[in-house]
């Protein structure tokens, strides 16, 4: 009988942690969603600029059509949402859902504010705090493990159905080169070199609210009490190989399976996250790598010159 009531106390505390983590994570997005609003309503849009992504696909479309920009992010998000159904499943959807629906939110409810950051027209400015706020944002959504219906989506499908060798960081950087420079022959020159600044300064920006100055690549060493269910969802799940070792602890003498893989920061914080889920009590060290040879998505070939 006490059994079956510590079982119970226990999916009743897993039940309120999650509502509290969700709680915490609905803050920081909102947050960082109202961060990532004022950039591109107060600050891009007033002095003529654009982006990568779908915003700059948004901005494109935003010349030939008079709809609010807000409006034309929620429909390439939902077509965007749609393609994931169809070429990943609905897995993926729920990783990118909330912030699908968040964030145009949000922006309309900015749009309607109707303030600029600066008091007179400089797009120099303009193009680095752009950049810097865009950066915050992305960097605090992968740091709780979520994404949006943008350009990230997409270069994962392209990479799962199209180009399978292909690393996503560089699929990714070439869509955003295509939109960017697409932007050129809509807005000019000058407009799509300024949108390469704001683009440069967001990545670095992104990766210093992550890890602060850490390297793009990190090494996880995971000591769980679930390493089964941590090794499907590395695996499965992030599509990520792994390595596990027999470990001592000389001080319990307990001998536990210990999990070692290499990933990005944003898919440090998906595995930090999890693993908040499953098993609070994991014992995690996260080691910067500075370049890593071998075939694997994301890395560089031991031949490559």
């Amino acid at each position: 009988m006490h059994k079956f009531k510590d079982v119970d106390k226990e999916k009743e505390a897993q039940r309120i942690a999650k509502i509290k983590n969700f709680t915490i994570d609905f803050c920081i997005l909102f947050g960082a969603c109202c961060v990532s609003a004022f950039s591109t309503v107060g600050v891009m849009i007033p002095n003529g600029l654009t982006s990568g992504g779908i915003t700059g696909v948004a901005r494109i479309l935003q010349n030939f059509v008079e709809v609010d920009f807000s409006i034309l992010y929620y429909g390439l998000s939902a077509i965007v949402l749609i393609m994931v159904v169809i070429f990943i499943g609905w897995k993926e959807l729920k990783k990118i859902l909330l912030l699908s629906i968040l964030y145009p939110a949000v922006l309309f409810l900015f749009e309607q504010m109707e303030f600029q950051l600066l008091e007179t027209k400089d797009i120099l400015l303009a193009a680095v705090f752009c950049g810097v706020f865009s950066g915050i944002y992305i960097g605090l959504i992968f740091w709780r493990g979520y994404a949006s219906a943008g350009t990230d989506a997409i270069a994962k499908i392209i990479c799962l159905k199209i180009c399978p060798h292909a690393g996503l960081s560089k699929v990714l950087l070439m869509l955003d080169a295509v939109v960017i420079i697409s932007s050129a022959f809509v807005y000019g020159r000058n407009i799509a070199l300024y949108a390469l600044i704001t683009q440069m300064i967001l990545t670095k920006t992104s990766e210093m609210v992550m890890y602060g100055f850490a390297s793009k690549t990190v090494q996880l060493s995971i000591l769980t009490s679930k390493p089964e269910q941590m090794s499907e969802f590395i695996m499965n799940e992030m599509d990520r190989g792994l390595t596990s070792l027999e470990v001592r602890g000389e001080y319990t003498h307990e001998t536990k399976r210990q999990l070692m893989f290499i990933c990005s920061p944003r898919e440090s914080a998906i595995a930090r996250k999890k693993l908040s889920e499953i098993d609070p009590n994991a014992f995690v060290s996260v080691t910067k790598v500075e370049t890593v040879w071998g075939y694997g998505k994301g890395f560089s070939n031991i031949d490559e010159k």
